[in-house]
C-alpha cells in the first residue's frame, strides 16, 4: 500500500485490468490473445504497446479507449496512454496456453 492507501500500480494490476477486455470477434481477451506487447508505469502513468490481430479491424478506436479506460480506472493511475504497433507482427504463436484453451472451447480456429 501507498501512503494514501491505494496499492502500487503494477504491471500486474494493468495485466488484470486488461484482462477485462475481449476481443469482440474472438471473445478472448486482449492479454492472453497476445495483443499487449509491454506496460510501462513512471509516476502514475501508464504507457502500453499493443498491437491488433489485424490492420483493417473495424473496431481499432474502441479497443484502444476500452484499454485506456480500464487502465485509468485503476487506482494510482493519473494518465493511460495506448499506442498500436504493427511491429512486430501479432500471430497465433502469440496466445497464451489459456487463450488457445479458451478459443478451442469457442469452436474456433486461432485466426491467421
Amino acid at each position: 500500500m501507498t501512503q494514501t492507501g491505494t496499492p502500487p500500480v503494477t504491471e500486474e494490476r494493468i495485466y488484470d485490468a486488461l484482462r477485462q477486455i475481449l476481443d469482440p470477434e474472438l471473445g478472448i481477451n486482449l492479454v492472453d490473445l497476445g495483443l499487449i506487447y509491454d506496460v510501462q508505469i513512471r509516476d502514475g502513468e501508464v504507457a502500453i504497446r499493443m498491437t491488433l490481430t489485424t490492420r483493417g479491424c473495424p473496431l481499432h478506436g474502441s479497443i484502444v479507449q476500452a484499454v485506456e479506460r480500464v487502465v485509468r480506472q485503476l487506482a494510482g493511475v493519473s494518465a493511460a496512454h495506448a499506442e498500436v504497433v504493427w511491429e512486430p507482427r501479432w500471430n497465433p504463436d502469440r496466445i497464451s496456453p489459456d487463450g488457445k484453451q479458451a478459443l478451442a472451447g469457442t469452436g474456433r480456429r486461432s485466426p491467421a
